[in-house]
């Protein structure tokens, strides 16, 4: 510590609280825009203050991931089932443990992050590694060799043997004459050993040697012996190259064993693709014309790449009841002075119009009223809404010694819904990946007039000589 301190100083620290402050905050999993404060902090202003370093870190990095993921969502596609493989490449463990639980929330369907699976409940996904396959050097190194089957009813004492004969009937069948010849025996035996452990999810990593030479036929004999004891392989996983072509490939080659032998649903086995995916990626794979089902995400996802940081702030808007504003150059750090009041406005077809700011003091504004929006900063950009809906944004969640009813914390599920729910009643041109259609915030006329009274107010008069 400083050498230059006064004791008093840490005495204030030990005892203090935060009984005199009150939180307010947008429900987590809301779509929110630029200048609609996400929060609202009172209280005693040192600490208030102090707050501020904790609540900034827990926002801004939740909040930048959980866009992150909800924009690969929106090219994904609903029908794609979106893994978070992050946490090798995360910032640390906590930034993984992060990344796992605000994508999760943002979209995507599971994580290969057990910790965070166990955390906060958040479904697990994983495949084995390249390491696991090249770790074989031959079938002979499974000495397990017994399968029990999937209702019970019956042991298959020799497995591997049931694969290789799987793999020889693949050789010799008709319509895949040509497609390939002998096999890598140690990734067979991999593959193999993976199944015995793993029979109810068996998704192979199939491009540790040649996809379509190798990985693929090995894959379809184990996943016919597993399927002929009564296990439903779970499909594979394409971890480099043309994700396109290959998987296309892969679609045709599962259809052409559904077609040879006769088993209903192997040609729509599930394909996973990876390898450093990110939106331009997935969206150049939709372009091209691609059969993946499921895409695992890491380094772009849980780096937030395209953008590192989320540039949030905390401003001082009001102390002993007189508001205040701060002041630049740069239009876009002038900050809206006063406590305010957050409202959401939503037009005829259901979609959101224009969020308002408006003064605590201020009516809220009411649906089928009409209501004059203004731009904060720019006196020529106004328009009149008549809103169907009007929702309040800023919700109570720390009343602190108040009698303010508190809102519940909702778990990580109701938060994704939420998400979910709140991007799909957003306009398609707001969301749309080239020239979105900027989405409007306001403020109410009077607090659009108070703003520039103050602005002149605390503005120094420029002199010229």
């Amino acid at each position: 510590m400083p050498t230059i301190h006064e004791e008093g100083f840490f005495d204030y620290l030990k005892e203090i609280d935060c009984s005199d402050v009150e939180v307010y905050a947008i429900p987590e999993g809301s779509v929110v825009f630029p200048k609609v404060p996400l929060m609202r902090v009172e209280g005693p202003v040192a600490v208030v203050q102090l707050l501020e370093t904790p609540f900034i870190n827990l926002v801004n990095y939740a909040s930048l991931v959980t866009t992150n993921a909800a924009r690969h969502r929106f090219v994904a596609g609903k029908s794609k089932i979106l893994l978070e493989f992050g946490l090798r490449r995360a910032q640390g463990p906590d930034g993984g443990i992060s990344a796992s639980k605000y994508t999760y929330i943002g979209g995507f369907d599971a994580t290969s992050n057990v910790a965070a699976g166990k955390l906060f409940g958040i479904p697990l996904r994983g495949t084995h590694s390249h390491a696991f396959v090249s770790s074989y050097m031959s079938i002979d190194e499974i000495l397990d060799k017994a399968l029990k089957s999937h209702d019970g009813s019956r042991v298959c004492e020799d497995f591997v043997s049931l694969v290789q004969t799987w793999l020889s009937r693949i050789q010799l069948a008709g319509s895949l004459h040509g497609v390939f010849g002998e096999t890598n025996q140690s990734e067979l035996a991999a593959f193999t050993s993976y199944a015995l452990a793993f029979p109810h999810n068996f998704l192979a990593l199939v491009d540790t040697y040649d996809v379509m030479r190798s990985g693929l036929p090995n894959f379809c004999a184990v996943a016919l012996a597993l399927n002929s004891l009564g296990y439903k392989p779970s499909g594979i996983r394409l971890d480099s190259g043309d994700l396109a072509y290959q998987s296309n490939e892969a679609r045709k080659f599962f259809r052409a064993i559904e077609k040879e032998f006769g088993i209903a649903g192997f040609g729509e086995m599930a394909i996973t693709a990876s390898n450093d995916l990110n939106e331009e990626t997935i969206d150049a794979l939709n372009k091209q014309g691609h059969e993946v089902d499921a895409y695992g995400i890491g380094t772009y996802l849980v780096t937030c790449y395209a953008q590192a940081a989320l540039g949030c702030v905390f401003k001082l808007v009001e102390i002993n009841n007189q508001p205040r504003i701060k002041l630049s150059e740069d239009i876009a750090k002038v900050s809206i002075p006063c406590k305010k009041r957050c409202f959401r406005l939503y037009g005829k077809e259901g979609y959101p119009l224009v969020d308002i700011i408006s003064g605590e003091s201020e009516p809220p504004p009411k649906a089928g009223e009409r209501i004059l929006c203004r731009h904060p900063f720019n006196e020529s950009k106004r328009a009149y809404v008549v809103p169907q809906r009007v929702e309040e944004l800023l919700k109570c969640y720390w009343p602190g010694n108040s009698c303010k009813p508190r809102e519940e914390l909702p778990s990580i599920k109701k938060i994704r819904t939420r998400c979910m729910q709140q991007l799909e009643q957003m306009r398609p041109d707001h969301m749309r990946r080239l020239n979105p259609t900027p989405y409007k915030v306001s403020v109410s006329g009077k607090l659009y007039n108070f703003i520039h009274f103050l602005w002149l107010n605390e503005a120094p008069v420029g002199e010229l000589q």
